[in-house]
């Protein structure tokens, strides 16, 4: 059986989604489209890279989340630098380990830019601050005067990626006939994390699918349960922005799932881990993997397209 699949984003939550991808393998599922947001498009991206359940967990398995968290010594003075880092940049972090990491791992596969992976197998969404709107990419790039074929898929990837004030946004900046008559500042974009705008965008396939050929069943794969009991310690802006964020992608858990949608949605159990637990164990790893693997079982055990 063929499907469209949606992935949400949850940070490092998104390690529970790669086991849910190995229970549709188990399941005879194939994946012919598929997107996602923030955490949810890196393993959208792997897969359209060809990479198996097996081979993610491989790669989780191996990857030290916290490596990915990386900023210059004089920005972890304690107190000071994460402000004055955040004040400056814009990020309590810069977001090109993750870039660099992504991109190792898409090239294993010898995929680069969009223009290696099949037209219309791989859409990433991404939030534009600087002019309020959802991106989807790569075709919303051309709005930029950027050709979408040649962009990087790792740095779509990490534009995703970029938590509000926890990883640096990405700039943008206009190209030809977007960038005439703007001033040299307003030829600036600013991006992050499209969970900020759309965290589980199923209605992405839905629309283009309207007026189409019969389109395939489109499979949600989502992250459900509270973070850690315990309320945000706010004692400084660094942790009330940290609180922000948490609330703020914690949210789109807790939001209501429309009848249609829940009978077509995976929902994963995240075991209390927060979003932003980068210094997660590997048998913390492990539990979300088996977390994902178990909920897929049992939602392809019961699915049926269609009803």
């Amino acid at each position: 059986m063929h499907i469209n699949a949606v992935f949400e984003g949850g940070g490092v939550k998104g390690i529970s989604l790669a086991g849910a991808v190995k229970a549709a393998e188990l399941a005879g599922v194939h994946f012919s489209r598929v997107a996602g947001t923030s955490s949810g498009s890196i393993v959208a991206a792997v897969l359209a890279a060809g990479y198996t359940a097996d081979e993610m967990k491989k790669i989780i398995e191996a990857t030290p989340f916290q490596s990915l968290l990386k900023r210059a010594p004089f920005f972890n003075t304690r107190i000071i630098g994460p402000a004055l880092r955040v004040l400056i940049k814009k990020g309590l972090y810069s977001g090109e380990a993750l870039e660099n990491w992504i991109r190792r791992i898409l090239l294993d596969k010898g995929i680069f830019t969009f223009s290696d992976i099949p037209a219309g197998k791989l859409y990433i969404v991404a939030s534009d601050i600087t002019n309020g709107k959802l991106l989807v990419l790569p075709d919303d790039l051309r709005h930029y005067g950027i050709n979408p074929s040649t962009f990087p898929v790792a740095k779509a990837v990490r534009m995703s990626c970029s938590i509000p004030y926890f990883f640096d946004p990405v700039i943008l900046r206009l190209i030809g006939a977007p960038a005439r008559g703007k001033s040299f500042n307003e030829q600036f974009v600013y991006v992050v994390d499209g969970g900020l705008l759309s965290n589980f965008p199923l209605w992405l396939f839905d629309r283009q699918s309207k007026g189409g050929p019969e389109p395939l069943p489109v499979v949600g794969f989502q992250m459900v349960g509270k973070n850690r009991n315990d309320p945000h310690h706010i004692d400084g802006p660094v942790s009330m922005l940290t609180a922000m964020f948490e609330t703020m992608l914690s949210a789109h858990d807790e939001r209501y799932i429309e009848q249609q949608n829940r009978d077509r949605t995976i929902k994963i159990p995240t075991l209390g881990i927060s979003t932003t637990h980068f210094n997660l164990s590997t048998a913390e790893s492990m539990k979300l993997y088996e977390s994902g693997l178990k909920a897929g079982k049992e939602f392809f055990s019961s699915w049926r397209p269609g009803q």
